[in-house]
């Protein structure tokens, strides 16, 4: 990727501020970032990420994420698929998944489809990895004239809002992660696609501490049986539904979300009534949670 100029590092100024000058080579005018909820979402205007990304931009969009763990840039349309493989790299290894197939020719692309029953429910992707996605990245191909709306929650809203007691004794648990039905579809063995992970995650760059168990994986608490595990982990998943720690976003064709999967957690809005919603998802190996 190209180098940012001097010229471009010195009008660097973080996310908080709702207009930048736009770095070298990312856009032809300001870069705006700004804020949709209390706790998370924000939208970026002014970038062609089909145009190669400076270090300047790369950098205002990595502050940007951390800050409010999901972001929308919007009028991506004419992204590639090659376009959004390359822009994803610049983030880190891009995953291939285990048992879902990649649009033919492009190896970690995902096609996504209308909503069903597996994105309706509140989850982080595919945290049965042993390394689950640190990000994922979506840009809209064709969105229906209503309906299909994505939200998100933010995981250290979700952690910091329970009560002392619940945090510590949360903190000496993990759970369980297995794939989904899914997996067995394709032929692989359940062992194949499972892992253990800590109920509570510390983001490795933030630091904060964040929940970490939801249901499409979560099968039980380590050392519990599923009855037993069941009651305390309904009321953990019940937090992401909390209005005040959400960002609801309405897509628009050309809207490239990018989300931190080590502090939210997302679900679809499955009220199309069958119109086409299509999205390509590519999502960039993480961390082993700690």
């Amino acid at each position: 990727m190209d180098s940012a100029s001097p010229e471009a590092r010195t009008n660097e100024v973080t996310p908080m501020t709702t207009t930048t000058e736009a770095p070298v080579g990312a856009g032809s005018g300001a870069i705006t970032v700004t804020k949709q909820s209390g706790v998370i979402g924000a939208i970026v205007t002014g970038l062609d990420l089909s145009k190669p990304m400076d270090d300047a931009t790369y950098d205002l969009l990595h502050q940007a994420i951390l800050e409010h763990c999901v972001i929308c840039i919007r009028g991506q349309a004419s992204m590639t698929s090659e376009d959004q493989l390359e822009y994803a790299k610049r983030w880190g290894e891009v995953a291939v998944h285990p048992y879902v197939p990649s649009i033919e020719g492009y190896p970690g692309v995902m096609k996504i489809y209308d909503p069903n029953p597996i994105t309706q429910t509140w989850h982080s992707d595919t945290t049965h990895a042993e390394r689950p996605p640190s990000l994922t990245i979506l840009l809209a191909r064709t969105i229906p004239p209503f309906g299909g709306d994505t939200m998100w929650a933010n995981a250290y809203s979700a952690y910091d809002g329970l009560s002392e007691g619940l945090q510590e004794t949360l903190g000496s648990l993990r759970a369980v992660h297995q794939g989904t039905a899914l997996a067995a579809d394709a032929g692989l063995d359940a062992e194949a696609v499972k892992s253990v992970h800590p109920v509570v995650r510390t983001h490795p760059e933030t630091g904060r501490k964040a929940l970490f168990v939801n249901g499409n994986y979560v099968a039980n608490f380590e050392g519990w049986s599923v009855e037993d595990s069941a009651p305390l982990l309904h009321y953990l998943y019940r937090q992401f539904e909390r209005p005040e720690y959400q960002y609801r976003h309405h897509w628009q064709e050309g809207d490239l979300v990018m989300w931190d999967n080590r502090s939210t957690q997302h679900s679809v809005v499955g009220d199309t009534n069958g119109a086409e919603r299509v999205l390509h998802r590519i999502t960039i190996r993480g961390d082993v949670p700690k």
